[in-house]
C-alpha cells in the first residue's frame, strides 16, 4: 500500500501515529509548564532567561517561552503527522534540532545571558534522550514499512 492509498483510506502509518503522540506530549509539557504546582516556583516564572525560577516537575527550568516553545513543537507535530512523510521529517529534523539544542545546552554557562530559553542540566539530558529517540522514531519505522514494501513488491 502506497502512502498516498494508506492516508487517503484513513489508514494511520505508525510514523504518524509516534509523531502525533511525541507532539501530543509536547503540547501537554507546554500546557503543564504554565500550571502552578506542577511547575514549582511559578511566580518566579520569566518570559525568557536564565532567571526564571520556575521548574516543570520540580526539575526542568521553564519560562514563558519554553512553554512556546514546546507548545508550538506540539501543533507543528499534529499537522505535520497527517501524513507519512512530513511526520517522518518532523520526527528526523526535529530530533536533530534537540540534538543541537544539547549541545548549546552543553556548551553555554546556565548564568549566562545566552541561556536564553532557560536551560539547566536536567533539560540538557533530557534534550539528548528526546533526539535520539525522535531520530531513531522516525528512520526505524519508515525503515520496517519499506522493508516489508520491498518483500511484497
Amino acid at each position: 500500500m502506497s502512502a498516498r492509498s494508506a492516508t487517503s483510506t484513513g489508514v494511520r502509518r505508525p510514523v504518524q501515529i509516534a509523531a502525533a503522540v511525541v507532539a501530543a506530549v509536547f503540547l501537554l509539557v507546554g500546557i503543564l509548564g504554565f500550571i502552578p504546582g506542577i511547575t514549582s516556583h511559578y511566580g518566579e516564572l520569566s518570559f525568557a532567561g536564565h532567571h526564571s525560577g520556575a521548574m516543570l516537575l520540580g526539575v526542568f527550568a521553564v519560562s514563558v517561552l519554553h512553554n512556546i516553545v514546546h507548545l508550538v513543537y506540539g501543533v507543528v507535530g499534529l499537522v505535520l503527522s497527517r501524513s507519512p512523510g512530513p511526520a517522518r521529517a518532523y520526527l528526523v529534523l526535529g530530533g536533530f534540532v534537540y540534538l543541537l539544542l544539547w549541545i548549546y545546552g552543553l556548551a553555554i554557562d546556565q548564568d549566562s545571558a545566552a541561556n536564553f530559553v532557560p536551560l539547566n542540566s536536567a533539560d540538557n539530558w533530557l534534550h539528548l534522550a528526546l533526539g535520539v529517540g525522535m531520530i531513531a522514531l522516525g528512520w526505524a519505522l519508515t525503515a520496517v514499512e519499506r522493508a516489508r514494501e520491498n518483500r511484497t513488491a
